[in-house]
């Protein structure tokens, strides 16, 4: 399928799908359960533009890209430490299994004891995120090459390229898939979170009192703007890590 015939079908169903959503808002005729796409748009209008909205996507933005960013840094560490070590690997093994299983309002509920509701979003990316890395990289690192490894010593290539050449390049593809699964969750569970939480300035906060004010289009209208943040992220990580395996594929 060609990128223009695969643009025209994709916008196809966005537009389909946001005349289902309008025609659904006319019948039920209700603004407190159901807006239609233009009172969002409309209300999108008159928010984007305040300071106060770039401050709280700012405060989310910052916090779960933290919580990501840790989380990312331990899960590899932990990977790498387990396809090293068997103890290592069984050691933190029920350990990984809990952090996948806990529901994320248990994770919210310890973290406000801990640390209170400033900082949740970060603790809990975080706790999302070191499964889904560590499981990634795991795998990854459980099936490299061993001939790789044994012809790089063979022929004595140096250690920065051995580790670019033969670990690097072939453990990237996990990271990617480790980056795309991880940074949407980190998203969902940290402004989840802070709806529970209420941290002062973000959009958590915004997603709260919309509810409890009964502002729906406020609700579907910072509902969107969490998608588009989260999708941007989304974008520009994974197209960092595919310029990092290229430029390592070409070197």
């Amino acid at each position: 399928m060609s990128k223009l015939k695969k643009a025209a079908l994709t916008a196809f169903s966005i537009i389909f799908w946001l005349g289902v959503w309008q025609i659904a808002a006319v019948k039920i005729n209700s603004k407190i359960l159901l807006v239609s796409p233009v009172d969002v748009a409309g209300r999108l209008i008159r928010l984007v533009p305040t300071a106060e909205f770039w401050k709280s996507a700012a405060f989310s933005t910052a916090r779960i890209l933290i919580g990501f960013a840790l989380g990312m840094t331990v899960g590899c560490l932990l990977a790498w430490a387990s396809g090293k070590l068997k103890f290592i690997r069984i050691l933190f093994s029920p350990l990984i299994s809990v952090m996948k299983s806990i529901p994320v309002a248990s994770f919210t509920i310890l973290a406000l004891i801990w640390i209170g509701s400033r900082d949740l979003s970060v603790l809990v990316s975080f706790l999302i995120c070191v499964p889904i890395v560590y499981a990634n990289m795991l795998e990854g690192i459980d099936s490299l090459d061993p001939k790789l490894r044994e012809m790089s010593k063979i022929f004595r290539i140096p250690a920065l390229k051995r580790f670019t050449k033969v670990y690097l390049s072939q453990l990237l593809p996990y990271f990617r898939s480790a980056v795309r699964l991880a940074v949407g969750l980190c998203w969902k569970s940290g402004v989840a979170a802070e709806v529970i939480g209420i941290p002062s300035g973000s959009m958590g906060e915004k997603l709260f009192e919309s509810k409890v004010y009964l502002e729906t289009a406020d609700l579907f209208a910072w509902t969107l703007m969490v998608i588009v943040f989260s999708w941007l992220c989304e974008k520009a990580l994974v197209s960092l890590v595919a310029l990092l395996q290229r430029r390592i594929e070409r070197s």
